[in-house]
């Protein structure tokens, strides 16, 4: 086991909070994650049209294979589309077979909308071999470093999600 220096340390923790370093540091990564927002959303859109969905729709079916089947308004909510965007969205979805809407279980007069999965079955083998891509990627990092890059992603998506409620809706 070979001892790390504090230089090397330091090198793998990163600059410091300050310093010339830093500025270049944080422009790099924001052009690397417009570089990796880019890249998500051609993979996204060409997994979606490949299906004959929108991404918006591939997503909203990523959503309710997340959460389980929800109602119109869970998807608002989720999706930050207005209501009469979300019907719309939902009537397409129906229509292509990906989903369908159903009585709640607990409240009858509730509707909610519930994944067919047989159908995004050809969808998910896409995403299997892309996942199985990052696994093996993320093996030149540290359990500690990938750490932070969860938290980081993690921030981040939360400060995407406001930006985008801040955002004019449509009337």
């Amino acid at each position: 086991m070979t001892s790390e220096t504090s230089d090397e340390k330091s090198e793998r923790a990163g600059p410091a909070r300050g310093g010339d370093d830093r500025e270049s540091v944080l422009k790099e990564m924001m052009e690397t994650g417009r570089e990796q927002s880019a890249a998500t959303i051609m993979f996204h859109t060409a997994v979606a049209a490949s299906q004959g969905l929108s991404p918006t729709e591939s997503k909203t079916l990523d959503l309710l294979a997340k959460h389980g089947p929800l109602t119109a308004k869970d998807l608002v909510e989720y999706t930050g589309l207005a209501p009469a965007s979300v019907t719309g969205l939902v009537d397409r979805l129906a229509a292509k077979g990906f989903v369908q809407r159903v009585k709640h279980a607990t409240d009858k007069r509730r509707v909610v909308v519930e994944l067919q999965r047989e159908k995004i079955t050809e969808l998910a083998a896409f995403f299997d071999d892309w996942a199985r891509d990052v696994v093996a990627a993320c093996e030149e990092f540290s359990t500690e470093e990938l750490r932070t890059v969860t938290r980081f992603l993690a921030v981040t998506a939360a400060l995407q999600r406001d930006a985008a409620a801040r955002l004019p809706q449509p009337e």
